[in-house]
């Protein structure tokens, strides 16, 4: 089952690269909930159609975005931790960080999604370390 929900992350960035967001919105539970890091704009959302603004506003802030992991994605049961690259260009300065994100998978779709500046502390949240996740890879 775990590997199954990798492959939903999975889809899931390669479906936001493509700038399908039909696919990407299929991809999250009605009820999806994000938790955005520490000093986000938004702290939060709650529901599909709350996440799907969130997207749609980065997407249109920018004349180019890019979200890519730049991590293996670890498997942790229902859930998936995966470091991103987020970049932003064509608006202004360009906008460039790195986070973590723990996406909880029910069912096929995306039903949870905490995002972490210190990878460290997305792992915690997990219940391992970064040794545990080396050891993983």
């Amino acid at each position: 089952m775990s590997q199954e929900n990798v492959e939903v992350v999975r889809a899931m960035f390669e479906a936001y690269s493509a700038g399908d967001m039909d696919a990407f919105r299929e991809l999250h539970d009605p009820d999806v909930i994000g938790r955005m890091p520490e000093g986000w704009p938004e702290p939060s959302f709650v529901g599909r159609e709350a996440l799907m603004r969130q997207f749609e506003q980065l997407r249109e802030t920018f004349d180019a975005t890019s979200v890519r992991p730049i991590s293996d994605f670890i498997d942790s049961g229902d859930r998936v931790v995966v470091r991103l690259a987020y970049h932003g260009e064509g608006h202004g300065p360009e906008m460039n960080f790195e986070m973590t994100q723990v996406i909880t998978v029910r069912n096929g779709r995306i039903l949870y999604r905490e995002y972490f500046w210190d990878h460290a502390d997305a792992l915690e949240a997990v219940g391992l370390s970064e040794q545990d996740a080396h050891a993983d890879s």
